[in-house]
């Protein structure tokens, strides 16, 4: 039976044998909590999970993690939901009818840090829609903010200049 393991840099390996999965466990390259693909299975598992490498952990198997799929086999990850946090800021910016920098400047930086750990993934994910909402929705708050600044101070030039007469 042949495996597909997600090493620690997030690339899948394989088909590999058991002996070799074994060989890489007593190098300490898996884990038990390294997620597994049997061959011919259609879910990610962790290798602690499968009873062929449970004796080769000296603690339990870890408990099973509903994220762990093929679309999704290095479980939850803070993409989604930096994601969804830049949505609702921007969302917020505008909703609220003013200028509130820190909400803009939140926005725009939860979902740029979003799209970058995203990007990083082997896969697309389709968070990567809502953040890049969140950071369209924050960034263009932000310049309407600054240009309704600018007009005000355009405006009312009268408080900044001088009158020498």
């Amino acid at each position: 039976m042949n495996y597909r393991i997600v090493g620690n840099d997030g690339k899948i390996y394989g088909p590999v044998s058991a002996e070799q999965i074994r060989a890489w466990i007593r190098q300490n390259r898996v884990e038990s909590r390294t997620p597994i693909l049997v061959e011919g299975a259609t879910e990610w598992t962790f290798v602690g999970m499968l009873p062929e490498f449970a004796e080769s952990f000296h603690a339990a198997p870890p408990p099973f993690s509903p994220f762990a799929s093929p679309g999704n086999p290095f479980g939850p990850s803070k993409g989604p939901s930096l994601a969804l946090w830049s949505l609702i800021c921007g969302a917020l910016a505008w909703l609220s009818c003013c200028c509130c920098l820190p909400i803009n400047m939140i926005g725009l930086v939860l979902g740029i840090i979003a799209l970058v750990q995203i990007q990083s993934q082997p896969e697309p994910r389709p968070s990567r829609g809502v953040a890049i909402a969140g950071v369209i929705l924050s960034g263009t708050n932000l310049l309407w903010c600054a240009a309704v600044t600018l007009l005000n101070l355009a405006s009312d030039h009268s408080k900044f200049t001088m009158n020498f007469q």
